[in-house]
Formats: structure tokens, C-alpha cells, sequence
């Protein structure tokens, strides 16, 4: 027995190590990686928390843009990083379910890379046209890019974003083509598309609902559930005949493998806290989105079934990374 005394005094002392850093951190900022551009709707929500993350946590939360690649450089970034809890990003769908399904070379594992914290928020998807574009309605768009395959471009925040997934399956769905421009963020390719350089977009509803209200940019289908209050008059791509394209998108907060446990614990309460606050529920909700405020265990859920769905979309659409 006496070699098992070394062994349990070892685990104590880890024991004691792990709670006695859960309780002194954060003792320094904060990064908060995100992975694209600025201006698109992760660094719109990333924005909105950053802020008072920092103070809930005692220590100043900066919001740090990666972009490229589709979220891919960003997001390795993040998978990269030493597991102390001082590297955090924001996880969407296109970096951890739409990006590794089209690219089988994405050097991170979605499921085994990362370690779920909270997922923050969920938007509704939209299909945006320039003004001057002919079909500014579910069934004129349709009509248009039907008689002139291959005429048209869309702009979307970069190959294998939720928006190049879910624009290749409507395209599929519908014998359509559309070519696809894919940009750094969603920022540039809204301003390219409000300046009138690529006709349509695919983009998440929070950074193009104010070009939409402006009227600079006109909303055809969205993707989500069931119509939004915000768009009243605009139907869902279920209530336009391509039901299998009413997917919305998440935004939450993950760090690199390895996390301990109780930063994990610490983080996603003071995320939740945050998120009880009603004025920073209202700035997400005035956006669109629906604040979601889960677990560790049923964000990495939700991460699972995300990924399992774009991989059988990409094995459908057969689409490749650019």
C-alpha cells in the first residue's frame, strides 16, 4: 500500500492546484479570437459581450479579429493556443460544422480540438439582393437565376461559411447556378454587395438587417423557423418550397482543448450573468437573434449535430473549398 500514498498526495495537490487557480482566475486580459472580419455578425455579438464579460469576470475581454479562410485561420488559432483560459473564441457554424465538412484539410478536429463553453446566441439566415436586381421576391429570384444560369454572382463571408453551404443547397435544390464570390467577413462582402459589385448575398440576418432597414438592400427568403418580426412580409425558405435550407446559425464562445473544468464553469456563468442583463439581451435581440445562454455539454450537442448535417450537405452538393 505504500506506494499508493505518493500517487493520492500527487492527485491532492492537483486537486488544490486546480481550485486554487478557478479562484485567482482571470489575473490578465482576455482574448476573444474572432474569426472573421469586422462588421459581420460573429464580431457583432462578440462586441456585445466583450464588454461586460470583462467586467463580470474582473479583467478586460478584447475582441481580436482572425479572418480568413472561412473562419479557418481564426479557428485554428484558437485550437492552437495554451489551455489557460486567456485565448477564447467565438464558434460558429461555419468554423466547426460547414468549413471541416467541405475541407477534409481543415487542420482541426470541430469535436475534438475545441472545448465547448457556451453558446451565446442563434440567428436566422437571409438571402439579400441588391436593389437593382430583377428578382427582389422568393419567386422572381428563383425565375431570374433560372433563365440565366451562371449570369449571376453571390457574395457570401468566405468558402465554406453557413452561407456558401446553405446558397449551394438551395442551388441544388432548385437546379439553379450562381457563382460564388467568397470574401474575408462578412463585412466586406455586404459592402461590395450594397456598392452594387456582386448582386446577391447569403449572410446572417444581425449584420445585414441594417442595410436591410436603410433600404439597401432587399431581404428575399430567410432561414429560420417561422417568419420574423422583423420581416414580417418576407417568407421563409420552408414557405418557398426548399424547406431543407430553414437552418439558423449560433454563436457561442469555446477555448482549445484541455480547458479546466472550472474556467470552463467560471466563464459560462459569467456569460449567463451577462446575458440576464436586459439591456444586452435587447442589443442581441434587436439584431434578430434569440439568446440561447446554454451548458458546456449542450453546446458541444449542439456542435455534433451541426457537423453531422453539413458533412451529408456536402456530400449532396459536392462542394469543394475554393
Amino acid at each position: 500500500m505504500k506506494p499508493v500514498r505518493p500517487l493520492l498526495t500527487m492527485a491532492l495537490v492537483a486537486v488544490a492546484a486546480s481550485s486554487a487557480w478557478s479562484q485567482t482566475y482571470p489575473t490578465k486580459p482576455i482574448r476573444l479570437i474572432v474569426p472573421f472580419a469586422p462588421g459581420g455578425t460573429t464580431d457583432i455579438v462578440a462586441r456585445v459581450i466583450a464588454d461586460p464579460l470583462g467586467r463580470a469576470l474582473g479583467q478586460p475581454v478584447i475582441v481580436d479579429n482572425r479572418a480568413g479562410a472561412g473562419g479557418v485561420i481564426g479557428a485554428t488559432e484558437i485550437a492552437r493556443a495554451t489551455p489557460d483560459g486567456y485565448v477564447l473564441g467565438m464558434a460558429t457554424v461555419s468554423t466547426v460544422a460547414a468549413s471541416p465538412a467541405i475541407n477534409p484539410q481543415v487542420s482541426y478536429n470541430p469535436v475534438t480540438d475545441f472545448t465547448p463553453i457556451i453558446n451565446i446566441a442563434a440567428t436566422p439566415n437571409v438571402l439579400l439582393v441588391h436593389p437593382r436586381f430583377p428578382g427582389t421576391n422568393a419567386k422572381s429570384f428563383l425565375d431570374t437565376v433560372k433563365k440565366a444560369p451562371g449570369q449571376y454572382s453571390y457574395a457570401t463571408a468566405g468558402s465554406g461559411s453557413i452561407g456558401n453551404v446553405l446558397m449551394e443547397l438551395y442551388k441544388i435544390t432548385t437546379g439553379t447556378f450562381i457563382t460564388h464570390i467568397p470574401y474575408r467577413g462578412s463585412g466586406p462582402a455586404l459592402n461590395d454587395t450594397v456598392g452594387g459589385q456582386v448582386p446577391v448575398m447569403f449572410d446572417n440576418l444581425p449584420s445585414a438587417l441594417p442595410f436591410i432597414k436603410d433600404k439597401r438592400l432587399i431581404p428575399v427568403m430567410v432561414a429560420a423557423p417561422q417568419r420574423l418580426k422583423e420581416l414580417p412580409d418576407v417568407p421563409t425558405f420552408k414557405e418557398a418550397g426548399v424547406a431543407v435550407v430553414n437552418r439558423m446559425a449560433f454563436y457561442g464562445i469555446h477555448g482549445p482543448k484541455g480547458l479546466p473544468r472550472e474556467t470552463v464553469d467560471k466563464i459560462n456563468a459569467a456569460v449567463r450573468k451577462v446575458l440576464e442583463d436586459p439591456a444586452t439581451r435587447k442589443r442581441i435581440e434587436d439584431t434578430g437573434s434569440l439568446v440561447v445562454a446554454n451548458t458546456p455539454e449542450q453546446f458541444a450537442q449542439q456542435v455534433e449535430a451541426e457537423l453531422k448535417v453539413y458533412r451529408e450537405v456536402v456530400a449532396k452538393t459536392k462542394i469543394r473549398p475554393d
